[in-house]
């Protein structure tokens, strides 16, 4: 699916706990709130906001130090995100949206679920889904280190990041956005080392409150996600109450990987849901 230039929209602020958040607002009905990958932005959601915003309102945040947000005095976490979601929604005025979160955006969807009603759930790679044992800290220690590189400016880090990012998003309708991610990637490198030290304590495991959510959940899933594979969550999965999976060719973000087959199954979805 092309973008096209009218589909970028210009952002409002807000202010949320000292926080200046960026947010797009595009289209007419029922709320949908698009929540980015750590490092990423909402430039992430365009395909998916041009097909959709004809029937939904897309509501796209970028999380702080990331996009068009300015910085947070605390440090990035699914948790932080999820004060800061809800924050947002109450300033934006939004009630009871559906949550389309990716990755950290999509543990702050479920954390957020368990506190607020939502309409349904739709997330993306879902951090937060397995136990935070030895292998997942000396694998997220891994990453910190990689990260806290690129903080120090370290002269291998930019091409390693490149190699990196050509797995995270492998898919050609990702060019655009994975290149300005590349481009960013000092800057972004400070913002990445909090969010994998969060990823490896105790409280990242948010597989209970997933486990007590009512409402549909769809999760949607790269196949080739190396950092969050399916398999490991599938059983966090099992323990929902209403949740399907689907599959989709790519490395961690269907819906700007494969925007065309994302929109027919999020359009299949809401249908069978009556969203």
């Amino acid at each position: 699916m092309k973008i096209t230039p009218e589909c970028r929209a210009t952002a409002q602020e807000i202010e949320v706990d000292g926080v200046r958040l960026a947010v797009v607002r595009e289209g007419h009905g029922p709320a949908v709130v698009c929540l980015h990958a750590i490092g990423h932005d909402g430039r992430d959601f365009e395909a998916f906001s041009a097909a959709m915003r004809a029937r939904f309102e897309i509501i796209r945040i970028d999380w702080p130090g990331q996009g068009r947000s300015g910085p947070d005095a605390r440090p990035a976490s699914a948790a932080r995100y999820a004060d800061l979601l809800a924050g947002a929604l109450a300033k934006l005025g939004v009630s009871d949206p559906i949550l389309l979160g990716n990755s950290i955006g999509a543990a702050a969807a479920i954390i957020h679920a368990s506190r607020a009603p939502v309409r349904a759930l739709v997330l993306c790679d879902a951090g937060g889904l397995v136990a935070v044992n030895g292998t997942v800290r000396a694998f997220t220690g891994a990453f910190v280190r990689f990260f806290q590189a690129g903080v120090r400016r370290a002269w291998w880090f930019k091409p390693v990041f490149r190699a990196y990012y050509g797995l995270v998003l492998p898919a050609p309708a990702a060019r655009a956005q994975r290149g300005r991610i590349i481009a960013d990637c000092h800057a972004l490198a400070p913002v990445l080392a909090q969010a994998w030290e969060s990823f490896g304590r105790p409280e990242a495991d948010i597989r209970r409150l997933a486990a007590g959510l009512s409402v549909p959940v769809w999760f949607a899933w790269a196949r080739s996600d190396r950092v969050i594979p399916l398999g490991l969550c599938r059983p966090a999965i099992a323990a929902m109450a209403s949740a399907t999976v689907t599959e989709f060719d790519g490395g961690h973000s269907p819906f700007l990987e494969q925007p065309q087959a994302f929109v027919a199954g999020f359009e299949q979805f809401v249908a069978l849901n009556r969203l």
